[in-house]
Order: structure tokens, then sequence, then C-alpha cells
């Protein structure tokens, strides 16, 4: 088992090996007590590639658990970054 405070500033990597950005937190469903998205802080060319470039501030996205493929020393999602691209999987994070 691992510790949410252990995944949180891992990189995320995607399946065809692009870092994409850092995990900043997670998302819990409180109805069943289960982690249901990982917090992602987009790298500044991942958001450019996803169009969620902000001007003055970061962009973060939801990263459902079920793209996670492995978590070691990063967090490796199963999809590449042109999967990721118009993908109704993920979403930005309200604040």
């Amino acid at each position: 088992m691992i510790k949410c405070e252990e995944i949180v500033g891992l990189q995320v990597v995607t399946s065809g090996a692009h870092i994409i950005g850092e995990v900043t937190g997670a998302n819990i469903d409180t109805a069943t007590w289960t982690i249901k998205f990982l917090n992602v802080k987009l790298s500044g060319e991942a958001a450019e590639s996803l169009g969620m470039k902000k001007r003055f501030r970061s962009s973060k996205i939801c990263i459902p658990v079920s793209m996670v493929q492995a978590v070691a020393h990063v967090v490796t999602i199963s999809r590449s970054l042109e999967e990721l691209e118009g993908s109704q999987e993920i979403a930005e994070c309200k604040e």
C-alpha cells in the first residue's frame, strides 16, 4: 500500500515516456472512501499540447486512477500524450 503523501511530488509520465507534470494531491469519494482522481500540475509543454495553457498560473488536471499503470519513482499512466489530447477522461481540476 502507498500513502498519499508518498505520491505527492512524483512526476507523471505517459506511456510514450513524456513527463506531463507532477502530482499535487488526490480527490477522494467520501461515499466509498476511495481515491478517484490524482491532481496533476501540468508542465508548460504538456499544458500547451493539451490546450490548457494558462497565462499567469499553472494548469492542473484530474487524472482518473483507472489510468494509473504503475507507481514507483514516477507515476506512469496508460495513455500517450496524443491519447490525452481531447480525451473526455481528464478534466481541469477545480481549485
